[in-house]
């Protein structure tokens, strides 16, 4: 593991753009970077740590100039190997543009840089009593730039939707290096093509992002949270298709099956019913209690007609937090449980839920495989998760059927290989068997025309 791909000139007119303490090289600082949440290493040429649109244009000129890739990474949580290089070149670290610029109340939007972490956004926008809805599991460590580029969503996405529904503006480099601006900070903008939308979701192939505007709305001022047990999690995934078929809009609706049920309260202990075939967390809020507490009244009915064995409401802050740190621990717990953990990421319609459960239960079967599935059910996404151990060569062949066979089933019930988690190189393979391939040929022909020289996070999905 050596730098020796990046020439010493070009090393040092890197340092000469963003500064030389701001180019790592040593091979620790580069392995630092090798990973995101998968499992695979690619270990790049060197680090470049940007503080401002100008250097990242200078970079991503010479990089066209020079022909070594520049990858974009945030906080390097993604799940499908979307920020990692996988055939060397520059990781260009984007966390230092961490500042949140501006909190309009009266606009209802937040500007901020790429590099500001998820949850620290949230806390701004509350401290003005306004929500910043999208909630990705790793709203903590995630970066807002981040979310754009992998179209986030998260546990409040069944209500209020995804990244992609939040975002007003974008400032943005181009791949060989302009800047550009794409959207407005009005509530409607049909100015040009949507660069914007393009942006987001495209998993920093087609720009770098420098500035984002999002949406932000009134926090609500009430809410109700319940769980509820059933004996087996195809009968919790009936549940779920009941509750959204009875026209309730929760905020919230999660289930966690037994396996994952029980390792999280290994690992928490927070009192959760580890008998159970499996758990749905739901909670409502809205502007007036009256509204919340109707739904969450008719909720209750129809977890009960649905043939739950135990319906808990938290009657407090602190209980309400028990709940919901159950589910945002739920990786963290089966990560424990065995040396690898592979976090997969479907959706399926919601009447097609519980089928997929069952399709999970039996590809664990078939592959002599511990497979936890979690995951926000109420839009039917699941996240079933492999425990194994990736240096175990008589397992891992099983690992990679499952995988396949887990997009398969996905697929065959009308869903979709990523709900949120992106592409990245880890489900490559799978993208022209969901969208065909015509769909993928479009798709190459605007990377090539925005990126003549394929210099930004090339090997991905494309």
């Amino acid at each position: 593991m050596d730098a020796s791909k990046l020439s010493r000139p070009v090393l040092e007119e890197l340092s000469s753009i963003v500064g030389k303490e701001h180019v790592l090289t040593s091979d620790e600082d580069r392995l630092c970077y090798a990973y995101d949440g998968q499992r695979v290493e690619h270990v790049p040429d060197a680090v470049v740590r940007p503080i401002d649109a100008g250097q990242i244009a200078g970079v991503l000129k010479l990089a066209n100039e020079e022909r070594f890739a520049v990858v974009p990474r945030g906080g390097g949580t993604g799940l499908s190997g979307g920020s990692v290089a996988v055939g060397g070149g520059v990781v260009l670290d984007l966390t230092r543009m961490d500042r949140i610029i501006e909190i309009d109340p009266a606009n209802l939007h937040a500007v901020c840089e790429p590099g500001v972490i998820t949850a620290d956004l949230a806390s701004q926008a509350q401290a003005h009593n306004l929500l910043y809805p999208p909630d990705p599991g790793s709203v903590k460590v995630s970066t807002i730039g981040g979310n754009v580029a992998e179209n986030a969503g998260g546990l409040r996405a069944i209500k209020y939707g995804v990244t992609r529904n939040y975002l007003m503006q974008v400032r943005a480099v181009s791949p060989t290096g302009e800047p550009f601006t794409s959207g407005a900070k009005t509530r409607k903008c049909v100015a040009g093509y949507d660069l914007a939308s393009l942006m987001c979701g495209s998993e920093g192939t087609l720009g770098v992002l420098t500035e984002i505007t999002v949406r932000l709305v009134p926090m609500p001022r009430a809410r109700r949270s319940l769980t509820a047990a059933f004996d087996s999690a195809s009968a919790a995934g009936e549940a779920v298709s009941n509750i959204m078929a009875a026209g309730l809009t929760p905020a919230t609706l999660e289930i966690i099956d037994n396996f994952t049920l029980r390792t999280i309260e290994d690992f928490a202990h927070l009192g959760l019913p580890v008998n159970a075939g499996a758990l749905i967390l739901a909670e409502f809020d809205g502007l007036s209690q009256c509204a919340v507490d109707e739904e969450a009244e008719t909720a209750r009915r129809v977890l009960a007609q649905s043939g739950a064995q135990e319906i808990r409401e938290a009657h407090d802050e602190a209980q309400r937090d028990r709940i919901w740190e159950a589910r945002r621990v739920a990786l963290a717990a089966l990560s424990r449980a065995k040396p690898t953990s592979i976090l997969e990421d479907v959706t399926v319609p919601l009447p097609n839920l519980s089928a997929m459960i069952d399709r999970v239960e039996r590809i664990a079967a078939e592959n002599s495989l511990s497979i936890g599935t979690f995951g926000h059910a109420g839009d039917g996404n699941l996240h079933p998760t492999i425990l194994t151990d990736e240096r175990d060569q008589n397992e891992m062949p099983r690992v990679e059927r499952a995988i396949a066979q887990l997009f398969e089933a996905a697929l065959e019930l009308g869903g979709t290989v990523s709900g949120e988690h992106g592409i990245g190189f880890a489900k490559a393979a799978f993208l022209a068997r969901e969208v065909g391939e015509t769909s993928v040929e479009i798709m190459r022909r605007i990377k090539r025309s925005l990126d003549p020289n394929g210099i930004l996070n090339p090997g991905k999905f494309l």
